[in-house]
C-alpha cells in the first residue's frame, strides 16, 4: 500500500457484493477500502468521518436512497467524489444521481479491471463513465430537464468563458474525447485538457459529467 493511496468507502446493502468490491481494490498496491456502509444515512456519516477520495454508492437501497445520499456527500463531503453502482446501463436512477452530483456509473457486474479503473479516473478528477454514455442517458431523459427558467439562470456563468471555452462546452455537452476535441479544432490534447479545465473552474462543476449535464440543461449539446 502506498502513502498516496486512493481511499474508497463502499455503500451498499448487499454484503456479498461489498465483500467482492473490497477483495479486488485491496489487492491494489495504490487503492485502499477505508469503510463500509449498508445504506445511504451511514455512508454520509462515514463519508463526512472518514472523507474517502471515492465513494462507491448502490443508487438503490432501503432507508436513504443512494440519489440522497449522493447530494448530501457532495454537498457535505465535497471532497469526496462519488460513483453510483447500478444494475442497468440505462437506470433512471443513475441519471438522477448524476444531476445530484455523481462523477459517474458503474454496473454491478462490472469486470475487475472496469472497477479499477473507474475507481483511478474518478480519483483523478475524471468521469467514470465515457461521456458518450452519458449523452445518450441524457437523451433518454431529457424530458426531466429544468425548464427554460433554469437555463437562463446558467446564461451568467457561461457568458464568462472565452469564445474558445463555449466551443469547448459545447463539445463537452455532445461527448466528445479530449483527444476528439483536439481532432476538431487542431490542438494538442495537452492544449484540450487545460481548456476543459478552465471551463469546470468557471463553471463551478466538479467535472465533464456535470458538463455534459449543464449543456444539455442550456440547450448548447443540441446546437
Amino acid at each position: 500500500m502506498t502513502d498516496a493511496a486512493i481511499r474508497v468507502l463502499l455503500v451498499d446493502d448487499q454484503v456479498m457484493l461489498r465483500l467482492g468490491f473490497r477483495i479486488v481494490l485491496d489487492a491494489e498496491d495504490d487503492i485502499e477500502v477505508v469503510g463500509e456502509a449498508g445504506d445511504g444515512a451511514a455512508g454520509v456519516a462515514m463519508a463526512k468521518r472518514l472523507r474517502p477520495d471515492v465513494v462507491l454508492m448502490d443508487v438503490r437501497m432501503p432507508g436513504a436512497s443512494g440519489i440522497e445520499a449522493t447530494r448530501r456527500i457532495v454537498e457535505e463531503a465535497p471532497a469526496s467524489r462519488v460513483i453510483i453502482l447500478t444494475t442497468f446501463d440505462l437506470d433512471e436512477y443513475a441519471f438522477a444521481a448524476l444531476r445530484s452530483g455523481a462523477s459517474g456509473f458503474l454496473l454491478k457486474d462490472a469486470k475487475p479491471g472496469e472497477l479499477i479503473g473507474a475507481v483511478r479516473a474518478v480519483a483523478a478528477g475524471d468521469a467514470a463513465i465515457a461521456p458518450r454514455v452519458t449523452r445518450r442517458m441524457l437523451e433518454l431523459f431529457a424530458e426531466r430537464l429544468p425548464d427554460a427558467s433554469a437555463a437562463a439562470h446558467a446564461d451568467d456563468r457561461l457568458a464568462a468563458l472565452t469564445q474558445r471555452e463555449s466551443e469547448i462546452f459545447a463539445a463537452l455537452g455532445k461527448g466528445l474525447s479530449n483527444a476528439e476535441i483536439a481532432q476538431h479544432f487542431v490542438l494538442s490534447e495537452a492544449t484540450v485538457k487545460t481548456h476543459v479545465a478552465r471551463v469546470l473552474g468557471k463553471l463551478g462543476l466538479r467535472d465533464r459529467v456535470q458538463a455534459v449535464v449543464l449543456a444539455y440543461e442550456t440547450g448548447v449539446a443540441g446546437t
